[in-house]
């Protein structure tokens, strides 16, 4: 359900909106000069949008421009206020689900976070999937390359403008209608483990429930350095097998490694704990 539609308007707005739609004049506050902030519903914006566009030919003087005004902010509001935005930022979720590529059985998380920056996602990502953070990272998007310039600047992976991830939040990236998306998620250019990312949709927090939370997944994250997806599933043969030659090594370099083990309730609580801030070091 989209959300009503809250605007500040100067006196001149409130009077061509009165003239244009006379069912509304009584609540344009005509007695003060001041600027006012009213409430609409959708159905009202709307027709105060199309009322204004489809009379701005008979607008003169100085409420020509502040029509095309009116006209541009009513759009924007509208828009703002539909899709993910039908739900208040302090109040919504981004859902996520989280694979990883090439490897089968599917090893994958599904998360639901609260508005963060595109870097703070990364962290999520990490936290859920089991990694450490030990490595270079950077998200594709629609062809664009996003990262932390700090650490991206040589353009080490990849000879696209990175586009800085550090600051630029979820609301920007995901589509503003709520519909689903899938980018990827690279993590350690040396392994390449590439990630698939859908962003399932928005919803409402839940009173009294704490986020970040893994709702659901399988399978135990691959071990930091173990050579990317063909390597590690070496890697899992070898320490399966008694009698592979590279047994011993693998059980001495690693220990005990069980690629089924998933723990919703650990993973959640490594999300919350997040990872050391290095930028503070």
């Amino acid at each position: 359900m989209s959300q009503p539609i809250k605007i500040l308007l100067s006196f001149l707005e409130r009077k061509i909106i009165a003239d244009l739609l006379p069912t509304l004049s009584s609540r344009m506050k005509l007695d003060t000069e001041n600027g006012r902030v009213l409430t609409f519903t959708q159905d009202e914006a709307q027709a105060i949008l199309d009322t204004t566009r489809s009379n701005h030919h008979d607008f003169r003087g100085v409420k020509v421009h502040a029509a095309e005004k009116l006209a541009e902010r009513f759009s924007k509001a509208i828009e703002d206020s539909q899709g993910i935005g039908a739900i208040p930022v302090g109040e919504r979720l981004y859902q996520f689900k989280i694979s990883l590529r090439v490897l089968r059985p599917l090893i994958w998380r599904r998360i639901q976070v609260r508005e963060c920056t595109l870097d703070k996602l990364h962290e999520h990502i990490q936290t859920a999937m089991g990694w450490f953070n030990s490595h270079l990272h950077q998200f594709k998007i629609d062809g664009e390359i996003y990262g932390d310039p700090e650490l991206l600047e040589d353009g080490f992976e990849d000879s696209t403008p990175i586009i800085d991830s550090t600051n630029l939040k979820l609301a920007k990236i995901v589509p503003k209608n709520g519909q689903t998306m899938t980018f990827e998620y690279q993590y350690d250019f040396g392994d390449s483990w590439l990630h698939e990312v859908v962003f399932e949709g928005c919803l409402r927090s839940q009173r009294g429930s704490r986020y970040p939370i893994c709702l659901e997944g399988e399978r135990a994250c691959p071990p930091e350095d173990s050579g990317g997806a063909y390597q590690y599933g070496e890697y899992v043969e070898a320490l399966f097998d008694p009698a592979h030659e590279d047994h011993a090594q693998m059980l001495q370099w690693r220990g005990e490694h069980d690629p089924t083990q998933f723990d919703c309730e650990k993973i959640t609580k490594r999300m919350r704990r997040g990872l050391p801030n290095w930028r503070n070091k």
